[in-house]
């Protein structure tokens, strides 16, 4: 089955302990879609700029994403520029934003896709994100991801909207931040009572924690010696845990620890190189041979 994800491409400039980048091809729904891809048809849905480089449209079509719905505007692409600190790589410094076109823009779907029955709502305003879902029929699951941005400005819209997901991501801090639990597992618990019935809480290096009532487990992090740009780390593990379970065209125990095994896996390439360097790239093949080794650490 198909997945629809809505969010932001952007031109991205990052600097790191490893190097410097500037405009390239970033976002949360592009990020997405670049590990989804790999298990099933994605549908990107986004609004960009008129400065926004043609050979990234090529690039799309190439890798057979459907950009139908991705909407050009009067404007300039969302732009952002970040900064890791050494000490500190899971989470940037803001240098720069230029919301551009995707200020007060709802991306609109075609009337194909308003049928569509995976739906994932990719971080972004959760009003907008809102409006989008309401373009929808009747979808059977809808993913959500968001920021701190929006739990500390938009907490009562983000709220609403989580009464009509049923998988939410966010990571540890997100996690604290929206419940005000210092324990993950409680924050998890106070999470899933607001709607989504599944709940992924993502800890970086330290791996993830899985929850829903009648099922918990937590996996590690695939370890790497070098991390050269976590930009889209995130983004590029839901699109893993998206695409795994569409393809898998159910949802149980056993497919939910391999939706999350994958998508650690394919986050893993995501930090290695600068943008979508590597995932650009990737095949499900390097992704079996390096799930192989990942399986190694649960033989006791």
């Amino acid at each position: 089955m198909s997945i629809v994800v809505m969010g932001t491409v952007a031109l991205d400039s990052v600097k790191t302990p490893c190097g410097e980048k500037t405009d390239l091809l970033g976002g949360s729904a592009a990020h997405f879609a670049m590990s989804a891809r790999l298990f099933a048809p994605v549908h990107l849905c986004a609004v960009i700029g008129h400065d926004f480089p043609k050979k990234h449209l090529a690039f799309f079509k190439k890798l057979k994403i459907n950009i139908d719905s991705l909407a050009l505007k009067d404007g300039c692409t969302f732009r952002w520029k970040g900064e890791y600190p050494a000490h500190d790589l899971n989470s940037a410094n803001t240098l720069h934003t230029e919301l551009g076109v995707i200020l007060n823009c709802v991306p609109q779907i075609s009337a194909q896709q308003k049928n569509s029955k995976n739906v994932f709502l990719a971080n972004y305003d959760p009003d907008v994100q809102q409006a989008f879902l309401a373009q929808f029929h009747k979808p059977e699951f809808v993913g959500m991801d968001t920021m701190n941005l929006w739990i500390n400005t938009k907490k009562p819209a983000l709220t609403r909207l989580m009464k009509q997901a049923d998988l939410l991501i966010v990571n540890d801090a997100e996690a604290k931040a929206f419940t005000d639990e210092r324990n993950l597992l409680k924050a998890a618990k106070a999470l899933s009572r607001q709607g989504p019935h599944m709940v992924i809480i993502k800890k970086g290096e330290h791996g993830v924690l899985f929850y829903s009532k009648n099922f918990v487990f937590a996996l590690p992090a695939y370890p790497l010696e070098e991390v050269l740009d976590p930009t889209g780390a995130g983004d590029t593990f839901a699109g893993g845990v998206m695409g795994y379970l569409a393809k898998a065209s159910k949802i149980n125990s056993q497919t939910l620890i391999k939706a999350l095994s994958y998508a650690t896996i394919l986050s893993s390439f995501n930090v290695q190189g600068f943008g979508m360097e590597k995932t650009a790239k990737l095949t499900l093949a390097r992704v079996e041979e390096r799930m192989k080794r990942y399986r190694e650490f649960f033989k006791f």
